[in-house]
């Protein structure tokens, strides 16, 4: 995690402290299931919690660590040191490493889940606000980077909100997938733990069982978790995309908000830059980068090998902070962007009303001239605004062919923008609701 791109709430699940805090709780509530099956004694586990209050020494974790060679044995170890080797006897009684690595690392991400849907859910906010605020602000539409006819910038914030608003069911339908535990011992048969164990632990851990597990969680959920934060990211891209466009100086529909004392170049100083959405199109880059080894994740040997765990120390944390940090970056723009409705008048302009070529192909159509010689007839004039700057509209008034099917009136109709905003309302209330 680079702290640069790091959240405090984010980092904070991912700290060593709340790791071990995660397990200590695994093992004390498994504990307690022991005891109420009677398999140990009930002193025993009320003597776990003990260390309740205890703030565990990730330092002395470490030391023993490094002789034992194993993480979580290293932190048994350091727990039995707090409430003595007879009362930790019976902790991790018939339980495999990954029962508390597995059911830990699912605890973490439905939690990383959590603050992520609270991002999305400020951010579709700030997207809702400034669709309405600009609902009817006419810009021009673009196709291959080139006008093609008007919408509207509610539109735009319109389009984002509902693509943001399909990615927020997807975290949430992905945060449940991982919301699973497992503590069903070496293989995932039970053999040496009782079920009741591990239905206990998930019930007081906001889990549900792991139907049916090897060693280890089956990672196909974590596939798909990690999958859902790269199409997050590649929303955010695609947002961040269009911003960095409307910021370009041919264009300058819209731009991101320059602060008092801001400077955008070392050595130009006139310059604005897109440096926030900018960074927002690498950060995306960082999440995806996360998801082709989630997904090579899913294939392990037999019940159980470890070659996932050193790609999730560091996707975990790496994937779910950078996208944390994103979708609020990404908030703060949209609620600071500064659009300029003058400007999007000005370009669609630029063509002289070529922006209205399909409304005169129809009219003609609708009045008993064939398709392609209406084409023609459109296109022809069209080239002549393109190419030698002339006017569409006094083109096509001048246009004999056109003038024999269309009234001056008629052809004056189809140049009316309001037309390209007439069905706005529905767009929204498909979007929005009523």
């Amino acid at each position: 995690m680079i702290p640069r791109y790091t959240r405090p709430d984010m980092a904070a699940i991912w700290s060593p402290e709340t790791r071990f805090r995660i397990w200590f709780e695994i093992e004390a509530h498994a504990c307690d299931a022991m005891a109420e099956l009677g398999v140990i004694p009930r002193q025993n586990a009320e003597a776990v919690w003990k260390a309740r209050e205890a703030e565990f020494d990730v330092e002395r974790i470490d030391e023993i660590e490094a002789v034992t060679k194993h993480d979580v044995i290293a932190f048994l170890t350091h727990l039995a040191e707090i409430i003595g080797d007879k009362e930790a006897r019976f902790v991790h009684q018939g339980m495999t490493s990954s029962d508390v690595l597995d059911t830990a690392f699912n605890i973490q991400l439905t939690r990383a889940a959590d603050l992520l849907l609270e991002d999305m859910d400020a951010l579709l906010a700030a997207l809702k606000r400034r669709a309405f605020e600009h609902k009817m602000d006419v810009r021009i539409g673009r196709s291959h980077g080139i006008h093609a006819e008007p919408v509207t910038m509610g539109l735009t914030f319109a389009r984002f909100y509902a693509e943001m608003d399909r990615n927020r069911a997807r975290l949430l339908q992905a945060r449940e997938g991982v919301a699973t535990g497992a503590i069903s011992g070496a293989v995932g048969t039970f053999a040496n733990i009782d079920p009741g164990v591990e239905k206990h632990v998930c019930a007081k851990l906001g889990l549900r069982p792991e139907p049916v597990s090897t060693q280890v969680i089956p990672r196909d959920r974590h596939a798909m978790f990690f999958a859902t934060l790269g199409v997050i990211a590649s929303s955010v891209e695609n947002i961040a995309t269009e911003i960095r466009h409307m910021q370009r100086t041919e264009v300058l529909e819209a731009e991101e908000h320059f602060s008092e004392g801001q400077k955008g170049s070392s050595a130009m100083p006139h310059k604005r830059n897109p440096v926030l959405t900018e960074n927002l199109t690498g950060l995306a880059r960082l999440v995806r980068s996360a998801v082709t080894p989630a997904l090579e994740n899913v294939t392990l040997w037999h019940e159980r090998d470890i070659s996932h765990s050193s790609v999730e120390r560091g996707i975990g944390p790496d994937a779910t902070v950078h996208l944390d940090f994103a979708l609020a970056r990404l908030t703060g723009v949209i609620d600071k962007l500064v659009v300029y409705p003058g400007n999007m008048k000005g370009n669609l302009d630029r063509l002289r009303g070529l922006v209205h070529s399909q409304q005169v192909l129809l009219a003609l159509t609708q009045k008993g001239v064939s398709r392609e010689h209406a084409y023609r007839m459109v296109q022809r004039n069209a080239m002549k605004a393109w190419e030698d700057d002339k006017d569409f509209l006094a083109e096509l008034l001048a246009d004999a062919d056109v003038t024999a099917a269309l009234s001056e009136a008629e052809i004056r109709e189809k140049f009316d923008l309001e037309h390209h905003a007439r069905h706005v309302d529905t767009i929204f209330g498909r979007v929005f609701g009523t």
